[in-house]
């Protein structure tokens, strides 16, 4: 999260971030990776063998006061949910850490889990996603290239017209300073785009660097080089400059802008909490026997991690939110795949050993549904997309009833507990194919 902005109080603790984090009981159970041993006995091989270790990514700590930070969360160790998949249908373990192969759900992987795998196969061609990061990746083309040719989806490259980084002004030469922590997290933002939108083009717009004027600066770059699909995986404290910070950088009529809610459980993070923006929770991702394959609940490792919802305490009420427990704008309004544990896979190689990690956070989320948007088609010119999955009602999405991300006032539980319908950690659902997000 981003620091606390000047003159703004925070409350006590809410801005900080643990370093590694430990899958605990409860989200073993909900994820299917194991079950805890009491704690006076040692844990069994199986056990130990299924807790899932992660580190928050290097950007996910702010530079500089004042400054937003990323969403997301590398695995470690232990065995992901799509490894022990693999193993039972295979009946080979795979190494807990071993970067030569994926490890994390790929793209057959999210299409099948949220009805994406009917659509026509041109579908998303001639859209563009664009992914707003900080600082640069100079590795972003080769490993774009070396995630996309491993999984079989079609060459997006600088030399066929299908993807292309800028800087925040727009050019293609004058880039921002090179930076590892937020190349892991621009690694996974277009990654995620790809395998949900393989016949979209990305582009990557780079601030200079995690302030919100140069990440909005960046924003504004994408739209007006033409994205109508703009994804951002970052935020932070709210501050009452946030409301003109939506006016400057996220009031785009016709552009479906998403945003990341955030890591650090109940709590309403900037620009997540911007009314013209669509707000990203997180979900805890598993195979099942249902008719559909998979269920979700809400992402939630401790009191302090997992997805981020609730009530913005400075931006207004957008006309297509009606829940009455918040007067102003809640969070979230829809939510995809984000707990580390069933995370996702992520080829990178700068400033790390070159290879495939597994990443979780909002951050994978918010470029997902960006990409669900996209297969949707373009936007209407005077719409605001984040208004469509209301429109379509909670029956058009994967309604997520169980789980709960924190604490929150029993007059609206709501805010932080999954129910039928709305809810703030998971908004009205996840994509069950694009008819939600269609105007």
């Amino acid at each position: 999260m981003r620091t606390t902005p000047p003159n703004t109080p925070a409350e006590p603790g809410r801005w900080r971030r643990a370093g590694v984090s430990v899958l605990g009981a409860a989200a073993l159970v909900l994820a299917g990776l194991g079950t805890a041993a009491h704690a006076s006995a040692a844990p069994s091989a199986t056990a130990r063998a299924a807790r899932v270790t992660w580190t928050a990514t290097p950007c996910a700590t702010p530079k500089h006061k004042g400054e937003l930070a990323c969403d997301s969360f590398r695995v470690t160790g232990g065995l992901t949910a799509f490894q022990r998949q693999r193993a039972k249908t295979d009946g080979v373990t795979p190494k807990a850490a071993d970067a030569s192969t994926p490890s994390g759900y790929g793209p057959s992987d999210l299409q099948d889990a949220y009805g994406l795998t009917d659509a026509a196969a041109s579908r998303g061609s001639g859209e563009t996603v664009a992914i707003v990061d900080a600082y640069d990746d100079p590795n972003a083309a080769a490993d774009l290239a070396k995630y996309r040719s491993t999984y079989g989806l079609p060459a997006c490259t600088v030399a066929n017209g299908c993807f292309k980084k800028v800087g925040q002004t727009g050019s293609t030469t004058s880039l921002p300073t090179a930076d590892s922590g937020w190349a892991e997290e621009i690694s996974l933002d277009l990654d995620m785009a790809s395998a949900v939108c393989p016949q979209c083009k990305i582009l990557l717009v780079e601030a200079k660097s995690a302030s919100m004027a140069n990440l909005g600066t960046a924003v504004n770059e994408a739209v007006k080089l033409g994205a109508k699909f703009v994804s951002n995986s970052y935020g932070g404290a709210e501050s009452s400059s946030d409301t003109s910070y939506d006016s400057s950088y996220f009031n785009h009529p016709g552009v479906a802008v998403t945003v990341s809610a955030g890591d650090e459980g109940y709590g309403a993070e900037y620009p997540a909490a911007s009314r013209y923006v669509t707000s990203v929770g997180g979900t805890a991702l598993s195979r099942d026997s249902s008719a559909r394959g998979w269920t979700e609940s809400v992402w939630n490792t401790s009191s302090t991690e997992g997805t981020g919802s609730g009530c913005s305490a400075y931006d207004a009420k957008p006309s297509w939110q009606t829940d009455t427990g918040c007067a102003k704008r809640t969070v979230s309004d829809v939510s995809a795949v984000a707990d580390p544990a069933t995370g996702v896979s992520v080829y990178d190689s700068y400033g790390v050993t070159a290879g495939w990690y597994t990443f979780g956070g909002t951050s994978a989320s918010a470029p997902v549904i960006a990409a669900v948007y996209a297969l949707a088609g373009t936007p209407g010119s005077n719409a605001y997309p984040a208004s469509y999955p209301y429109a379509a009602g909670s029956s058009a999405l994967n309604d997520v009833t169980s789980g709960s991300n924190g604490s929150c006032s029993a007059s609206a539980s709501y805010l932080c507990t999954a129910r039928s319908g709305y809810d703030g950690p998971t908004g009205l659902g996840t994509p069950q194919g694009t008819s939600a997000f269609t105007g």
